[in-house]
């Protein structure tokens, strides 16, 4: 079973659980600390991956 599958899988109550138990383990404060760590590490993921491309392009020329 792949993790796409679990999600579609997974009903409305197995959600409201995962999301309470992430709630009870870091708090409501530490969530969107959490999230904005999360955004700018993807954006620095699609930087690097950009950057990368353009080297390759050059490479090629």
């Amino acid at each position: 079973m792949t993790l796409a599958n679990v999600f579609l899988v997974a009903g409305p109550w197995q959600i409201v659980v995962v999301v309470l138990v992430v709630l009870l383990l870091f708090g409501g404060k530490k969530i969107p600390e959490l999230m904005r760590g999360l955004g700018s590490g993807i954006k620095e993921f699609k930087d690097a991956s950009k950057e990368d491309e353009k080297l390759e392009e050059k490479k090629k020329d």
